[in-house]
Formats: C-alpha cells, sequence, structure tokens
C-alpha cells in the first residue's frame, strides 16, 4: 500500500514538474545558430547562409539567410563555418579502450567502477569529435545502462547511445570470453556470462538476458572474429535455425539485430535470417550484394578496423592468434566493399572505435571515400542512413523542425575534403552546446527549462520506477 501511495505521489510530481517545464519559453532560451552553409538534409544541395532557431533542445525553425536576436536570442556566429546534422556512428565500444597492449596488462587492477570511468570518458572524447548519436555494440550491459541513461538525463557529457550489451555467441566463438584462457581463468570468465548460447532454445534465452538488462539493440556473432584470442578463422559460427531463433526473438521484443559477420556463408546466412545490418562484411560476392538488395539490411563496413586491428596485431598488442586473421581480412575488406557500394548495398558508417580509440571515429570516412563513395555519400550514410538504421528518422539525422537540435559545424566544405570532419569545431546536441570555436564548454550547461523537459521525457517511467521499488565484448 506503501509502495502504492508512493508512486502516485511521484506520478503526480513528475506530471505538475512536466506542465511547469513545457510553459512557453523565455526569448533568452532561445538560439540562433548562424551558418555560412547548411547542409540541413543529406543527400540535398547544401544552403546558403541560413539561420537555426533551437528552443527546448529542438530546432524550431530553418531559416534562409542570418537572423538578428530581437528580444535576448543567444546567437552562435559560425558564418564562416560548415554547419551540418550530427554526425553518427553505428558501431563502436564506449567500454573499450582502443589500447590493447595497455587493457592486457591492466586487465587485473581494473575493476568495473575503472571501467565505467574509462566509458564515460570516451563517451566525452565521441560527443567533442561530433558524433551525437552511437550504437554501442558491446560493453557491460548494467554500465552501459547507467551510462545511456546518464547521459540522458544530463548527468555526463556525451553522444546519445544505444546499446546492445554482450554480443551473443556460441561456446568458444567470438564472444567467448573464455578463450585462450586457463581453465582456471576461463571458468571464472564464463560463470556469470549471459551471452553465450548453443542451440535455439538457449539463444532465445541469450536475446532475452540483454533485453532484461537495458539492450536496445541485439548483436551476435555469425561468424569467428579478427580480434578474439581463438585461431579458428572468421568463418561462419551459429547454425540457421541459432541465427533465426536470435532474430526473431529480438525482433518479437521491438529490438533490431545487428550479425557481426566477416566470412560469406556466415553473412549470407544472417541475411537470410532477417538481420537489420551486417557489422564489417569483410568477404563478399556478387551473390552477397543481391541478398542485401533483397532484404534491405545496411552494411556496416567498419573500415578503420580491419587496419587498425592489423597494426596492432604486427606490433604484438594481440594475441598471436590474432594476427593471421588480421592478414586475411585487411587484404580483401575495402575491395569487397566497394562492391557492396557500387552495387548498390545500403550502407551506414561505423568506425568500430574501441579497436581504435574512441573519438578518432571521423577517419572513418576517409576510407570510405577510397571504398568509392562520394563525400556526400559519406555524410548521408553517417547521418540519413543511422538514423534509419536505428528506426529514429523522425528524431534524429537531418536540420528540420521538430528534430533534435544535434549539430556540427567545421571549417570548410567536407563535400571537398571529408577529413575536415576529423577536425569538427562546433559540437551541439539536443540544445546544449558542448563545443565552440574547437574549445571544450562547461558541462553542465546552464539548467533551463527546456533542459528539464528532455530529462524527464527521457526518463519518466524510469524515475516511476525507482518510487515503486523502493522498499568485454571483443570487437572486430
Amino acid at each position: 500500500m506503501k509502495a502504492i501511495f508512493i508512486a502516485a505521489l511521484g506520478v503526480a510530481w513528475l506530471a505538475g514538474a512536466a506542465a511547469q517545464a513545457q510553459t512557453a519559453p523565455a526569448a533568452g532560451d532561445t538560439t540562433l545558430v548562424l551558418a555560412g552553409q547548411l547542409l540541413d538534409r543529406p543527400g540535398q544541395a547544401a544552403r546558403g547562409p541560413s539561420t537555426v532557431v533551437v528552443r527546448g533542445g529542438k530546432v524550431v525553425e530553418v531559416r534562409d539567410g542570418f537572423a538578428t536576436a530581437t528580444h535576448g536570442e543567444r546567437v552562435i556566429d559560425l558564418r564562416d563555418q560548415f554547419v551540418l546534422p550530427g554526425l553518427m556512428d553505428m558501431h563502436v565500444h564506449l567500454y573499450i579502450p582502443g589500447d590493447p597492449l595497455k587493457a592486457r596488462l591492466e586487465a587485473t587492477t581494473r575493476d568495473f567502477e575503472d571501467r565505467f570511468v574509462l566509458a564515460a570518458e570516451a563517451a566525452r572524447w565521441t560527443l567533442e569529435a561530433g558524433f551525437t548519436t552511437v550504437r554501442d555494440m558491446g560493453g557491460d550491459p548494467h554500465g552501459m545502462r547507467a551510462l545511456r541513461d546518464a547521459i540522458n538525463r544530463g548527468a555526463l557529457p556525451g553522444p546519445t547511445v544505444v546499446f546492445a550489451g554482450s554480443m551473443i555467441s556460441v561456446t568458444g566463438g567470438h564472444g567467448d570470453q573464455g578463450n585462450g584462457l586457463s581453465r582456471d581463468h576461463a571458468a571464472l570468465a564464463r560463470a556469470n556470462s549471459t551471452n553465450l548460447c548453443d542451440g535455439p532454445e538457449s539463444c532465445r534465452r541469450a536475446v532475452r538476458e540483454q533485453i532484461s538488462m537495458g539492450a536496445d539493440v541485439i548483436k551476435f556473432a555469425a561468424t569467428g572474429g579478427v580480434n578474439s584470442n581463438v585461431a579458428g578463422g572468421v568463418g561462419r559460427q551459429m547454425f540457421d535455425d541459432e541465427m533465426r531463433a536470435i532474430v526473431e526473438t529480438a525482433h518479437m521484443f521491438g529490438r533490431k539485430v545487428g550479425a557481426h559477420a566477416h566470412a560469406k556463408d556466415g553473412i549470407e546466412a544472417a541475411l537470410r535470417a532477417g538481420v537489420d545490418s551486417i557489422e564489417h562484411g569483410a568477404f563478399t560476392e556478387d551473390s552477397t550484394v543481391a541478398l542485401f538488395k533483397q532484404t534491405g539490411a545496411y552494411l556496416v563496413p567498419t573500415e578503420l578496423a580491419a587496419f587498425t586491428a592489423l597494426e596492432q596485431a604486427r606490433r604484438g598488442d594481440r594475441p598471436p592468434a590474432v594476427l593471421e586473421k588480421a592478414e586475411a581480412t585487411a587484404k580483401v575488406a575495402q575491395a569487397n566493399h566497394r562492391r557492396a557500394i557500387m552495387g548498390g548495398v545500403k550502407i551506414a558508417t561505423g568506425s568500430d572505435s574501441g579497436v581504435s580509440k574512441n573519438g578518432d571515429n571521423a577517419r572513418e570516412f576517409k576510407l570510405m571515400v577510397a571504398a568509392g563513395m562520394t563525400p556526400m555519400q559519406v555524410i548521408k550514410a553517417a547521418t540519413v542512413n543511422g538514423a534509419d538504421l536505428l528506426g529514429r528518422s523522425s528524431t534524429i539525422g537531418t536540420i528540420e523542425v521538430g528534430k533534435d537540435a544535434d549539430l556540427v559545424a567545421v571549417q570548410g566544405s567536407p563535400l571537398e575534403d571529408i577529413t575536415r570532419l576529423e577536425r569538427v569545431a562546433f559540437v551541439m546536441r539536443r540544445g546544449a552546446v558542448i563545443k565552440l570555436g574547437g574549445q571544450r564548454q562547461a558541462f553542465p550547461p546552464n539548467p533551463s527549462s527546456e533542459a528539464k523537459t528532455v530529462a524527464l521525457g527521457d526518463n519518466a517511467g524510469r524515475a516511476e520506477l525507482a518510487l515503486v521499488f523502493d522498499d568485454p565484448d571483443e570487437a572486430y
């Protein structure tokens, strides 16, 4: 009875606070972003001098020309810069620091709390690099849930995070943390694992486990991986019925599914199972391209990971089992990605940061141009296509009225030189200025009624539940 009363009281408080927060904003809560050039809808031509009007974390107007402040609006002068939607990375690992040798040396001294702090730092670096939305494809589920929610309520700086929890894998597969360890350490690594499954029923359970811990999407290892400590190659590792069980269960719960897949047989099996995206896709043929187009699935190429993993393996930063796989994959990945691009496969950008350092995500773009994409196609893949893959095109991906005010700016046009996106000078996420003039801004920004509205909208349900109940995946 007490719990019900407290819950009702909490809901009433939230409703009142939300109503108060949503009253007409003062003029000082409005921001005018003056853009020298504005690529508001990637895939279409850029506009000339423009003004983006931001209020309550949303875009409320896009005007031609430079507006002037008449009622105390804040003005951000980017008249000498190129403004575009916030970038998206569809494959990151915030819980992986991008330095495998250091990680191996410090593995026995890092606790859960240490790893969370490292992930929070990675999230901030990623946001400051211009990536306002990311899909984390493998990290500690409880830690990622806490990080996602802390960012959403404004407690920590970072991009909007859509996370997969732990990558689902068969025993001995790419996501088995016990691979290559002594029997005692392997038993310890597997003792509390929630991601290992063998057979369709077990794989359904593994999906439900990730969802129960807050996963927004599901990822599974259809094939071997380059960086896992097992010399089994990068061929197929799951049976058809296991893949179908994972996809059907995830879709039943409203979660999209990404399949880690390098080898052709694993890619095609995952596509037939109904996945929404293939991660990496290093080995393809014309039949693979045809299946992509038939199913409508996205390819997330992670070009940067192929070359980074090879460099690390050659230096000895990774276990010996990795080197042969890295050599074979890096040799063919870009040519096969070019086949997919030229064949009209839908592409979303993903760097697999965590293999490389978080914050260096935009280095992926130059490699995608080398694989056959134009700069405009790359930018569209990093904005419009990313939003579509996430199922969030109504709120992100373009600069349009009613969408989140996620904006970045660079000096000069990235349509002429895509590497300019490696030097982002301005970042705004949901109306909050994160980076200005190339400099980190204070966080949190000054509170406003709009910021409170965003926080309540993202966490109202979680707040109510709190009142009622008051009594490393390997990458690449």
